[in-house]
């Protein structure tokens, strides 16, 4: 059976990362609005947007994990090979944070002050991530294009 086209995963990945991006900036903003809320009025939970939140952040995650799936799928299947550049380690370094800063939103609660801040700081820490992320990804897709 022949492999898929290399074009085929790049399309797949550049339209992931970029919705992956957004999402991320979509949390961001909301995770702000939540906090301004929360200091303001204390807390109360916030309906509709607090489950936003939620149903973003799962996205993301999901989003993530296929964007590992596939980069290692695809590399393995044209390339043979994984991990021939620094894009493979900065990619599980963000699926790292991305599942921790999972983990410790499912522990925020009153009861476990130790957990937003938690949270936040590994999204600070994505943030930089992400940027290392796509400028290693945007060097591997180079390699994909058809040479003009």
């Amino acid at each position: 059976m022949d492999s898929p086209p290399p074009m085929l995963f790049a399309s797949v990945t550049a339209f992931s990362m970029t919705l992956a991006v957004f999402l991320y900036i979509g949390l961001g903003v909301i995770g702000i609005i939540l906090r301004r809320l929360r200091l303001r009025h204390g807390e109360v939970h916030w309906g509709w947007l607090r489950y936003l939140h939620y149903a973003l952040g799962i996205t993301l995650v999901l989003t993530i994990l296929e964007l590992m799936t596939i980069g290692i799928l695809g590399a393995s299947t044209y390339d043979g090979t994984v991990g021939h550049s620094s894009h493979l380690p900065s990619g599980l370094l963000v699926a790292g944070l991305t599942l921790g800063s999972a983990w410790a939103a499912s522990r925020v609660h009153p009861k476990r002050p130790w957990a937003r801040p938690l949270h936040v700081s590994l999204n600070g820490m994505l943030f930089l991530a992400l940027v290392v992320v796509s400028w290693t990804g945007w060097s591997v897709l180079q390699n994909y294009l058809p040479k003009v």
